[in-house]
């Protein structure tokens, strides 16, 4: 196959990748806290022999991830926790310490605030945050000081990380890096609330038809050259 085969077959996979992202924004679209992803193409360009045309590939393969606020929901929930502005939680996983935006958490049997997975979120110094058993009132300031009847217990932590582009999402909601974290100090924290997905569904569905559209064109462009290439070899071979 020629470059012009090659190029195209690289678009077309990088397509197809971006298809199946957009595919889980939308399954994703009412899920709390989620981050939308897209996909960013690059061109790599490598000079042939002597004489030879530089050959041209376009792929997709590195993944992003939308960072936008999310629309926020009144729950009501005293262990319901949305994020205004930069910054995610920190909670403590099998895989080590993980950031999310989702702020649905509990009480465990140990008192342990923790996600629906089981995850203990951890405060501003690291540690698991504990709800005493009797506390009758559970509030939570702006700046993320827990209180129990009046009674400030600890500070939940906001992070961001030290390096942005080592997150590696390993679920729909949390992510991991190898960079460390760094703590938030101008983000808010609403009590009863929680945030929703960033995703606009009717955007994602128009973009998922262009992109299927170009993948269509593609393929087509595939057809036509294969058809090329064989008529010009049945006419050299009479």
């Amino acid at each position: 196959m020629d470059s012009i085969g090659y190029t195209a077959l690289t678009r077309m996979s990088g397509l197809n990748r971006e298809m199946t992202t957009i595919a889980n924004n939308i399954a994703n679209s009412s899920t709390t806290g989620f981050r939308k992803e897209g996909l960013i193409f690059s061109e790599h360009i490598s000079a042939l022999e002597v004489g030879e045309e530089s050959l041209s590939m376009a792929e997709g393969n590195v993944r992003h991830t939308n960072n936008s606020q999310g629309p926020l929901t009144s729950t009501g929930g005293a262990f319901d926790f949305a994020i205004e502005g930069d910054g995610f939680f920190l909670i403590e996983t099998p895989e080590g310490e993980a950031l999310t935006r989702a702020g649905a958490f509990t009480p465990n049997e140990a008192s342990e605030l923790v996600t629906h997975d089981g995850y203990r979120l951890l405060d501003n110094g690291g540690a698991a945050i504990f709800i005493p058993p009797d506390a009758r009132n559970v509030s939570v300031s702006s700046d993320g000081t827990l209180s129990a009847d009046g009674r400030p217990l600890t500070q939940i932590g906001l992070y961001l990380p030290s390096d942005p582009t080592s997150m590696d999402r390993t679920n729909g909601v949390r992510f991991m890096t190898d960079g460390g974290v760094e703590p938030v100090e101008d983000a808010v924290i609403l009590q009863g609330y929680v945030e929703n997905s960033n995703v606009n569904a009717v955007t994602e569905i128009t973009r998922m038809i262009e992109v299927q559209h170009a993948y269509e064109l593609s393929q087509k462009f595939v057809e036509k050259e294969d058809e090329r290439i064989r008529s010009v070899l049945s006419t050299l071979g009479r």
